[in-house]
């Protein structure tokens, strides 16, 4: 269908931006009826895009972003448009249902959750590809020449606790300094800068460092209340010692890189650690640097999956979506010398590989996450 068709097989029952009413369309594909179904009248009014757009995790951004710059530069079809809205954000925008005026992909750099699931299939997004496209860590790190020292997820956790334990009591964090935790570490003080809720790397700061690290304290352990408990280990504090530095991840790179006290630490994914180990550099945790190799193989202790998600329904509908995702899963692009394992992706070995890409390419729809 030509493209001019295509924008008319996105507005059934309203007029088009000529004012000529579209009558007699033929749709092109199951996908385009699906599409139609669900406008709304503002959709409907709306021209179709020809051109794909991604909202999303700000963590997966520079890789998707890397993706959409080499999927233009072929020629064939514009360059998405980008958007690094937080994973939790881009869930929220994505979905909010099907057509041009709602996204055709988010990035997520965690998995979606059952709720988000269930949101969007009430909102009409019923047929969702979700495509894995590698691993990263999550990384604390400061000022390439301060002061480093190793930490374990338990002291971080009452570093930036909302309440710790106190004399047997859970109280309100009195922690300043790291050396007020336990005496072997520096007398520095607590300063912690980091993605706000809506990211994604927050929402797996706080399972894989915050949840993790309390699941020992025996005051934690000791609580009946599983709710009160699980409370307790996710609340970070509200005292200016832990300060959101908002979705933008680059920009907590620079606030750290600039830090002339030395005490500063960042809270981002690993890939902007590896883009920037000339101003900056990680903590060891629990014994484990944060590298490429360990986190490859799982010895890293913050690592955590990333994901894109499409709708199915704007596939063949969307000009280029089809042809996207087989860049993204191409050898040429994740594959062990592609140019997203440059950027700092960390990719799964080849038959995962493989196999994502044939599930991607065969539209395979996902299951309610547990």
């Amino acid at each position: 269908m030509a493209r001019d068709g295509l924008h008319r097989a996105l507005l059934p029952g309203s007029m088009c931006q000529e004012g000529v009413a579209v009558k007699h369309v033929l749709f092109a594909t199951a996908a385009a009826v699906a599409i139609t179904v669900a406008l709304t009248p503002t959709q409907a009014n709306a021209q179709a895009r020809d051109q794909i757009r991604i909202v999303g995790s700000s963590t997966v951004f520079p890789f998707t972003t890397a993706v959409a710059e080499q999927f233009g530069r072929a020629g064939r079809f514009k360059t998405p448009v980008v958007e690094s809205t937080g994973t939790g954000g881009g869930m929220r925008i994505f979905c909010a249902g099907i057509g041009p005026a709602h996204p055709d992909v988010t990035n997520a750099s965690r998995r979606m959750t059952a709720a988000e699931f269930d949101t969007c299939q009430r909102n009409g997004v019923t047929d969702i590809i979700e495509i894995p496209i590698g691993f990263d860590g999550i990384v604390l790190a400061v000022r390439k020449g301060a002061p480093n020292f190793e930490v374990t997820r338990e002291q971080i956790w009452k570093a930036l606790a909302r309440q710790v334990p106190v004399n047997g009591q859970l109280v309100n964090n009195p922690y300043q300094r790291w050396n007020e935790i336990d005496p072997r570490l520096p007398n520095l003080a607590i300063e912690v800068i980091g993605p706000p809720p809506t990211s994604g790397t927050r929402d797996s700061f706080v399972e894989l460092v915050m949840e993790a690290g309390c699941r020992n304290v025996p005051e934690i352990r000791a609580m009946q209340d599983a709710r009160a408990r699980q409370q307790a280990c996710q609340a970070i504090r509200e005292d200016g010692k832990f300060v959101e530095g908002g979705e933008n991840d680059n920009l907590i790179v620079q606030r750290v890189a600039a830090d002339r006290t030395g005490a500063l630490i960042g809270v981002f994914g690993y890939s902007f650690l590896d883009q920037n180990l000339d101003k900056i550099e990680g903590k060891v945790i629990e014994g484990v640097p944060p590298t490429y190799e360990n986190i490859a193989t799982g010895k890293y202790p913050v690592a955590r999956s990333m994901y894109i998600y499409v709708k199915r329904a704007h596939v063949d509908v969307i000009p280029g979506l089809r042809e996207f995702m087989a860049e993204y899963t191409s050898e040429r692009a994740m594959g062990d010398t592609g140019y997203l394992p440059a950027k700092g992706l960390i990719t799964h070995p080849p038959q995962r590989r493989q196999e994502i890409r044939e599930r991607t390419m065969n539209l395979t729809l996902m299951q309610r996450p547990s």
